[in-house]
């Protein structure tokens, strides 16, 4: 059964469909991985800011569109349904912002919240480590208070767009003395600090879309704690909560990967293969299932229900089914799925590009691994995992 949308949000989807059909950009953006790419992001983003979509889930008094839950899962599927651009600022709307507003002092939102909105400070997240991926409480870069500062020494990987972020939001020890979960400090950085090194990760499809961060005696006010010292892992699991809860329309852009399936298997004169048929059958399947059970989860949020570990289970279905889509495109290009640009298929770099994004989302935002444990734990009441 479909949800039944009330009159005022049809108009506000009309309303945000109209925009998206005046203001998207008729041809792709430049990677966000470019000053170039980066720079039209943020023309992009100032466009929805200036319209005040820039985050609709904020609430008002932090400059956000205050809009329930539903509002946010209608415009986010409208947002996909017309190819939108990828979201630059996206650790900032969706995580940091967030955690701000749930953390942070008077003065913290009012520093940081608006040049979230307006994509004038992009932010980063320092999180993984070279042995604190999975584990995130083995975190080990430290930082040590000295006066109103503290100063950090250690090592961030996997850093997304750090190379042009002017913040970090980060996870760091603060007492050694402490093992695990204990003695973390959640705290903001600007990336311009002395003692920050950057050194690009290029990836599978070219593009340095990461970074290896290196902290050497960086300063950091002690202001820039969000939270109390010592509760950085309370902090950052609010984070992973809203980085793998967030999304609520997300089952859009699967569903629309799903009839790009239809084409390219029409493309690759395979249409009528039963295997193949069966196949994209079973990820349409896949797709409505998920997009039912997202109504459901925007359903029980505007009822004032948490998510809370269920956050869990969205990324897990969506990551695993996101692979397998990807996945059953390159079973129908057969042989050509080795090429770089496959026979019949002028976008197929496209699907390969996809393909590794895909494989890449069961390892972010907590591995899936550790999601099963999570589910199995906390939702299911099996026993723990030793440890």
């Amino acid at each position: 059964m479909e949800l039944a949308y009330s009159e005022s949000e049809l108009v506000f989807r009309d309303e945000v469909r109209d925009w998206l059909t005046a203001n998207v950009p008729t041809h792709p953006l430049p990677p966000p991985y470019t000053a170039e790419g980066v720079a039209a992001h943020r023309e992009w983003e100032k466009a929805l800011y200036t319209a005040g979509y820039s985050a609709l889930h904020w609430p008002q008094e932090y400059g956000g569109g205050g809009a329930d839950f539903m509002r946010q899962m209608l415009f986010d599927e409208e947002y996909h349904r017309a190819a939108a651009p990828q979201r630059l600022n996206r650790l900032a709307l969706g995580l940091a912002g967030p955690t701000i507003i749930e953390f942070g002092t008077t003065e913290q939102k009012r520093r940081w919240l608006p040049g979230m909105l307006s994509c004038d400070e992009l932010w980063c997240q320092g999180f993984s480590e070279p042995g604190a991926g999975s584990d995130l409480s083995a975190v080990r870069t430290r930082a040590v208070p000295d006066g109103d500062d503290f100063v950090l020494n250690g090592q961030k990987i996997w850093t997304s767009l750090s190379a042009f972020a002017d913040w970090m939001f980060a996870l760091v020890r603060t007492d050694p003395s402490q093992t695990r979960h204990r003695g973390l400090t959640y705290i903001v950085l600007p990336m311009d600090s002395a003692g920050i090194e950057l050194r690009p990760i290029r990836q599978l499809h070219g593009e340095p879309g990461f970074s290896e961060v290196f902290f050497t005696d960086v300063r950091v006010p002690a202001k820039n704690v969000i939270g109390e010292i010592g509760d950085g892992w309370r902090v950052a699991m609010a984070t992973l909560g809203y980085e793998r809860g967030t999304g609520l329309g997300n089952h859009v852009r699967l569903s629309n990967d799903v009839r790009q399936l239809v084409d390219l298997a029409k493309r690759m004169g395979v249409a009528d293969d039963p295997v193949h048929r069966n196949e994209i059958a079973s990820r349409f399947a896949e797709a409505e299932l998920f997009r039912r059970y997202m109504q459901h989860i925007a359903s029980q949020l505007a009822a004032g229900n948490g998510v809370g570990s269920r956050s869990s289970l969205v990324k897990l279905y969506w990551s695993e089914l996101d692979s397998r889509i990807q996945e059953t495109a390159l079973q129908i290009l057969g042989p050509f799925a080795e090429l770089a640009a496959p026979q019949n298929c002028a976008d197929g770099a496209g699907f390969h590009r996809r393909y590794w994004h895909a494989r890449a989302s069961r390892i972010f935002a907590g591995t899936n691994e550790i999601q099963r444990n999570i589910i199995g734990e906390r939702l299911l009441g099996l026993p723990r995992e030793p440890r």
